[in-house]
């Protein structure tokens, strides 16, 4: 059996683990991310690059170059409701470089951060390299991780962020808190029509609610339904279902004409949960793999890179000095536990509050609800949801030290 080593080994090549491989590469650190897959392409996920998260480029010196990748700007998002558009949400005022969601597909977001880790000798990034089970030292200290391929990696900490069905979490038998949601959703793609396009992020009817994701020539939507109900959706048949798209957004009902199978409507069953506990002796869990969020108000990607960023400003710097990790790590959870239970607190109202009573809803929605033309009405009440949305609950700086040079 190969054996190899490092000084940290990300399980995972989402947000949070090629965040912090750049950190923790970045400060001089040797760093090897495993990632199951051959490429970044999934269509599940998120696109949504909050202001919070394009700041932190920024302080890496990174925005301009990322903001060259194709992406569209949201300033602000609309709700249409009872035949209105209802504007809900300014990120206008934010204080940061980039007060804007940037929607970019996260395939290139991560391509892109894996290219600027790769200036650091430090990184490597193997791709097709699943981990399935911790190596233990004889202590019972987490040092490694075994692959489906029959190598062992070794390293001074083992990063978890394998995503909300995490192998190395269960594996760790840490404990996990199930909050729940109320919805799933259908994951397709659309052509947009020429010409259309605009700030409109959901549209909404009793019973039904969509999300469109502008990615240049076409939309990726969401379409959020009642938990447990997706075989019912589909035993109705496609018609019905390209019917109730077009009711919903009349002027795309021809393109909603392009959908001929179910192989092309794909079912993301929706998650709210959270570790009670994200470590063991050379073990840290971040990201999904730590709580999967609701994909209310998108801010999955975002909270993953945060907790990238205190991982490694806790830990890197003392690392790079050769000290053990193990004391540091409840550090790493007591920073971003609050933040988390503060945003999925703020989701799970949402989801009892407003996504489970109009999932429910049979009777006609006449006109907008009070707090949408309320903040429709009065612009300066939309920057509360911008600042919550776009730069989340306790949010850190990069303090993490750069240690070593990029190669030129």
């Amino acid at each position: 059996m190969k054996e190899k080593q490092s000084d940290i080994l990300i399980v995972g090549g989402g947000p949070a683990g090629m965040m912090a491989a750049l950190l923790f590469a970045r400060a001089g650190l040797t760093v090897a991310v495993l990632e199951k897959h051959a490429d970044f392409f999934r269509d599940f996920r998120g696109d949504t690059v909050h202001p919070s998260t394009l700041e932190l480029f920024h302080q890496l010196g990174l925005l301009d170059e990322l903001l060259r990748l194709p992406h569209s700007r949201v300033d602000q998002a609309s709700v249409h409701i009872a035949g209105r558009a209802m504007k809900v949400i300014d990120f206008g005022h934010l204080p940061v470089a980039a007060p804007y969601i940037a929607m970019m597909p996260q395939w290139d977001l991560l391509n892109f951060i894996a290219d600027q880790a790769r200036q650091y000798p430090g990184f490597a990034l193997h791709m097709e390299s699943e981990a399935v089970d911790l190596v233990r030292d004889e202590a019972g200290r987490v040092c490694g991780v075994a692959t489906r391929g029959g190598e062992k990696w070794h390293a001074r900490l083992v990063i978890a962020a394998d995503g909300r069905r995490s192998v190395l979490r269960g594996e760790a038998a840490l404990p996990l808190r199930n909050i729940g949601a109320p919805m799933d959703v259908f994951w397709f793609r659309i052509d947009k029509p020429e010409g259309h396009g605009g700030d409109v992020f959901g549209t909404v009817q009793a019973g039904r609610f969509m999300v469109m994701i502008d990615r240049g020539d076409y939309y990726q939507c969401a379409f959020l339904f009642s938990k447990g109900q997706a075989d019912g959706v589909k035993a109705a048949g496609l018609d019905a279902f390209r019917a109730s798209l077009r009711s919903l957004v009349p002027d795309l009902g021809a393109a909603f004409d392009g959908i001929t199978s179910w192989d092309q409507v794909k079912t993301l069953e929706v998650a709210l949960d959270r570790l009670e506990r994200w470590h063991r002796p050379g073990l840290l869990v971040i990201g999904d793999a730590a709580h999967a969020m609701s994909p209310i108000a998108g801010v999955g990607i975002n909270i993953a890179v945060q907790d990238a960023v205190t991982a490694a400003n806790v830990l890197a710097g003392p690392m790079a000095g050769g000290e053990d990790s193990d004391p540091l790590l409840e550090e790493v959870y007591r920073r971003r536990i609050k933040p988390v239970r503060r945003m999925q607190a703020f989701q799970k109202l949402a989801q009892d509050r407003v996504v489970a009573p109009l999932l429910r809803r049979t009777r006609p929605i006449r006109k907008p609800f009070l707090i949408l033309r309320l903040l429709n009405r009065v612009p300066l009440l939309r920057r509360l949801p911008g600042r919550i949305v776009g730069l989340g609950f306790g949010r850190e700086d990069i303090h993490s030290p750069e240690a070593a040079s990029p190669r030129n």
